[in-house]
């Protein structure tokens, strides 16, 4: 069959044994650090979860083999992240942020630059490694291929010749695992600034990665009211020195942000699903055992069960987008910019419906805090906005593709590949289409 569903027994095995971390490991340290008022608190008292999540494979297991990851696909990781995200979102967070920081590396650095940064995630030696994707701003980054040099991305990287270095100024604003476990910085933050003060978005943006510990940052821990395990900080730059070598993808800093979000896009969206199925448990066995004062379980009022199958079919709809995304993003190398954009977007919206159901059929209770139930809710209003935004890169990317003359209806069904270019960015920037042609190739 050229359609097929069918987990391999090697999947089925990582969901079990990824539940059965997620259910006895995950839970219980998610639940305490969730209830620490001190946000950085939180984030440090996930790190023996994180340690042993490392030891078992899923912070690296998606990394490349020939740099001492797993090879795994990503449909593999999709899998085990929706079932950490049924329990608590913010921890495999943490996890998919250390691919944000280093997957960039395979798609536009060199060799001996994948061996360094990829090497040290993947040393025996390394169990609590983390990476830092750091690309946005304060004044907002969702139109960081704007073609003014004023607009997007303003964290500038003069390059210092005689030294063989690039200076830092400016300041980041929700980068994610960035401040590292003891606010000295992540091992490797991979961070999207601009290499040029006279040219817009699409040709003034590179990557660089900041070692742990340099000099002239300072970290400050953003208080979150949903994901509290992971950790988001405000990042200020002054006069900080990187060594040149550590620069890549010159002048197509645009492309990393669009092919990294494409390549987050699915994997956001199968959390969402993890976590409308979080909720949804819930309010399955509640609804047959809560009889609302009744002689029998809720569940056997026509409006509660109208209302649970529609919130299952929703979980599944949004799961196959998620493996269609992924398995198409497998196949092209993370080269499926509009698919990826739709399965995050669908999603996260779908998950916000899904939990508010959810709590309309656990009643009142839902808001009480010790029946769990409100924390689905304060996760689900983040979905939409993190991970570049559902109105904000996400949707904007698939108009850009779906606008290309190149472009047919057919063409993700059919399963054929589609290249994104710089002639699809630009769209929405100045309130309408770029400025000349759109030509695909």
């Amino acid at each position: 069959m050229s359609v097929d569903f069918e987990l391999s027994s090697a999947q089925k095995k990582l969901k079990y044994d990824v539940r059965e971390f997620a259910r006895e490991v995950l839970r219980p340290a998610a639940e305490r650090a969730d209830r620490i008022d001190d946000p950085h608190e939180a984030f440090v008292a996930m790190k023996p979860v994180f340690e042993q999540a490392h030891a078992m494979g899923l912070a690296t297991d998606f990394l490349p083999a020939k740099y001492g990851g797993g090879g795994g696909s990503i449909i593999d990781l999709m899998i085990a992240t929706e079932e950490l995200s049924a329990v608590d979102a913010g921890f495999p967070t943490i996890l998919l942020v250390n691919g944000l920081a280093l997957m960039p590396l395979t798609w536009f650095g060199t060799r001996e630059q994948c061996e360094k940064w990829i090497g040290l995630a993947t040393a025996e030696t390394s169990t609590d490694h983390l990476g830092g994707w750091v690309v946005s701003e304060r004044g907002g980054t969702a139109n960081f291929d704007h073609p003014s040099p004023t607009a997007g991305i303003q964290l500038v990287a003069d390059h210092d010749r005689a030294n063989g270095e690039y200076v830092l100024n400016g300041e980041k604003h929700w980068p994610c695992n960035a401040g590292g476990w003891d606010l000295r910085g992540a091992d490797a933050n991979l961070c999207i600034v601009r290499t040029d003060r006279t040219k817009g978005g699409k040709e003034a943006l590179s990557a660089i990665v900041v070692e742990r510990g340099t000099p002239g940052i300072e970290y400050e821990v953003i208080d979150k009211i949903g994901l509290r395990t992971c950790q988001n900080v405000t990042m200020t730059f002054r006069d900080v020195r990187v060594p040149e070598e550590n620069l890549f993808a010159d002048g197509d800093g645009d492309l990393v942000i669009n092919r990294n979000f494409t390549w987050s896009g699915p994997l956001a969206g199968i959390a969402a699903v993890g976590v409308a199925r979080g909720a949804y448990e819930f309010a399955l066995k509640w609804s047959k055992t809560y009889t609302g004062g009744g002689s029998s379980p809720i569940i056997g009022h026509q409006a509660v069960g109208h209302l649970l199958a529609e919130i299952a079919a929703k979980i599944e709809s949004g799961r196959y987008l998620c493996w269609k995304a992924a398995h198409y993003l497998d196949k092209y190398d993370s080269e499926g910019h509009a698919l990826g954009a739709m399965a995050k977007t669908f999603c996260g919206d779908l998950m916000q419906t899904v939990v508010v159901d959810c709590m309309r059929i656990v009643g009142v209770n839902a808001v009480d805090r010790k029946f769990g139930m409100e924390k689905f809710y304060r996760e689900a209003i983040v979905f939409p906005l993190y991970d570049s935004g559902s109105l904000g890169m996400q949707r904007r990317k698939a108009w850009g593709v779906m606008a290309d003359p190149g472009f047919t209806p057919d063409i993700f069904v059919d399963g054929d590949p589609f290249t994104y270019t710089k002639s699809m960015e630009g769209y929405g920037v100045l309130g309408g289409a770029p400025p000349g042609p759109s030509r695909h190739g």
